[in-house]
């Protein structure tokens, strides 16, 4: 399989909540294809261990691993990393903004758990990008942004508006970050929203000890990732075992038409609107 011109031997990529999940299974691929990985997350022990796990799978051993405990809604903290990264490798071609968290939060209640996610999820992917993107530019390198938002961010399910409202941003920000890149001049940069389906994560394994049958393993969203930064997708909606590429798409169109077509707000979930959104579904 052919890869995006950033991912390739020898270059450096960046990923934030690295310690497990996506960013532990992205660590690991990189590494396979003998890239250089600066692994960040704000769990200590859990970044040691994933660190050493990575490090072993390295040609390089422990010299081709950088991991670095940080708040990523911190932006002094992200520019310091930034710092040690090109310290270390001189370079970095790819910057995965994949930390985050969900906790659940009210509407209008749970006030210091809407904090902790806009500030991780949102702020964390804001200050990537703020810290990061002006000299992925200016090396003249091939080099991707990979921000990981949500499906939860695109159709806003009810249940945790702070949730979606987060990975909502985070499609925004990206969106407008790959408009600026594609038009400024000489650049070598590319943004790109990776959406995963439903994942065996550590937040899945925390309510659920084994992984359910519908759940994709954090290992096939990478693949997927991969397969769809070689063609040069924005968009990368992954399914899972549960969810198509097609379904996915109807959702999208159907959450889209409430505004087009005036319906009430989340119509999806509205009784009036079940079995129009149950036809729409079968069309």
């Amino acid at each position: 399989m052919n890869n995006h011109p950033a991912i390739a031997s020898g270059n450096v990529a960046v990923i934030t909540g690295a310690a497990s999940g996506i960013g532990l299974a992205a660590a690991k691929k990189f590494v396979s294809l003998d890239m250089k990985i600066c692994m960040a997350d704000l769990d200590e022990m859990g970044l040691e261990k994933a660190g050493a796990e990575v490090a072993a799978l390295c040609s390089g051993g422990a010299t081709d691993i950088l991991a670095v405990s940080l708040d990523v809604s911190d932006f002094p903290s992200v520019e310091n990393l930034k710092g040690k990264v090109m310290q270390t490798f001189g370079q970095v071609n790819v910057l995965m903004n994949n930390a985050g968290t969900s906790l659940r939060a009210g509407t209008w209640s749970d006030f210091q758990h809407w904090q902790t996610m806009l500030n991780v999820n949102l702020w964390g992917a804001i200050n990537g990008v703020q810290a990061f993107t002006a000299d992925m530019i200016a090396q003249g390198l091939p080099a991707c942004i990979i921000n990981t938002g949500s499906k939860q961010g695109i159709t806003c399910p009810p249940g945790n508006t702070a949730y979606n409202i987060s990975k909502a941003g985070i499609k925004a920000l990206t969106e407008g970050l790959q408009h600026d890149l594609r038009n400024t001049e000489d650049c070598q940069v590319s943004a790109h929203l990776l959406v995963p389906g439903f994942t065996y994560t550590g937040m899945v394994k925390a309510h659920l000890p084994e992984k359910p049958p519908t759940a994709w393993l954090p290992e096939q969203v990478v693949e997927y990732m991969l397969e769809k930064l070689a063609d040069n997708e924005f968009y990368i909606i992954c399914p899972d075992n549960d969810v198509s590429e097609e379904v996915d798409a109807k959702r999208i169109l159907w959450g889209a038409g409430d505004l087009a077509n005036k319906r009430p707000a989340l119509s999806r979930w509205h009784p009036d609107y079940q079995q129009a959104f149950a036809d729409f579904m079968e069309e």
